[in-house]
């Protein structure tokens, strides 16, 4: 789907190092998102970045995203801080969701700093939904304020510079039968919450270190305009079709925003991303293939 347009309408500080960016609709109304969806938003640098959706679902008139400024910036946090204004406009993906809400008797969120973004608007649709939100100290954490007014109780705010880290054990000691865990942060958090609650839906910022086969060629045939490639071992399947003239929208590269997404017609392929590419789908940005060939719907 190609690239909508919207206009940065304001950039405020939210907390430390964190800016909240509104961004109006340019002509036509944005597109409808749900809890916990993502967008891609397209820099005049030219870098795609993905951030998750922190705004009202039912105003299509507005979306809000809100990005920490990285230290190690590869050029998106750093620019969008320093260089982005009101007034530019900026080309926005449809929203994706891979970590959408779903049915159960109970729902805890547990949030590290940036990461209590999607939860958001996840708190504003579950009634009884209850959130753990840990950072340094409250000025470090965006929203914090606006969460313990809206939610009240429902809100556990740990200030881990005072009260030290949240005794996870004990809050799944706890844990009324059914209620599914959602969690987003930083690595050490969310590898610390998947050994305590398993089933837990995580959403990184980084993909997770895996140890995968070496990598083999194989060949891609494209059903659709009947076009045979090859991939070496050397070369992404993202950037193989590039090479070849087959454009494919992409944003992280990591295998943790699914922008790559294709469907597979033929083939097994390799999967490598973070975020469980769904049956008879694969991620071109760093999955591969099981065998010699794939057919795929390009």
């Amino acid at each position: 789907m190609a690239a909508q347009q919207a206009v940065v309408a304001r950039i405020a500080p939210v907390a430390e190092d964190v800016v909240a960016l509104d961004l109006d609709a340019a002509d036509t109304p944005l597109l409808p998102w749900t809890p916990g969806a993502h967008v891609d938003l397209t820099l005049p640098n030219w870098l795609t970045r993905q951030y998750s959706l922190c705004g009202d679902p039912g105003d299509a008139t507005r979306y809000r995203v809100a990005v920490r400024l990285d230290r190690l910036s590869r050029g998106g946090s750093e620019y969008i801080h320093r260089f982005l204004r009101a007034g530019r406009p900026l080309a926005v993906s449809a929203p994706r969701n891979h970590f959408a809400l779903t049915p159960a008797p109970g729902h805890l969120f547990i949030a590290g700093g940036i990461g209590i973004t999607p939860f958001l608007s996840m708190m504003d649709a579950i009634d009884d939904a209850r959130l753990i939100y840990t950072g340094r100290h409250l000025g470090a954490m965006p929203f914090a304020a606006d969460l313990r007014e809206r939610h009240g109780d429902r809100v556990r705010i740990v200030e881990t510079e005072r009260d030290g880290r949240p005794d996870l054990r004990q809050v799944a000691a706890e844990l009324a039968p059914g209620t599914l865990v959602h969690c987003c942060g930083p690595a050490a958090m969310t590898d610390h919450v998947q050994k305590i609650f398993p089933g837990v839906r995580l959403e990184r910022f980084r993909p997770q270190p895996r140890t995968h086969r070496p990598n083999a060629a194989f060949e891609v045939l494209c059903a659709r305009s009947g076009r045979t490639l090859a991939v070496p071992p050397n070369r992404s399947l993202l950037d193989a079709l590039a090479d070849e003239g087959v454009a494919v929208a992409s944003g992280c590269r990591e295998g943790v925003c699914g922008s790559c997404e294709l469907r597979v017609l033929d083939g097994e392929p390799e999967h490598r991303d973070d975020i469980g590419a769904p049956a008879g789908r694969m991620y071109a940005c760093v999955s591969r293939a099981l065998g010699p060939r794939l057919v795929l719907d390009l």
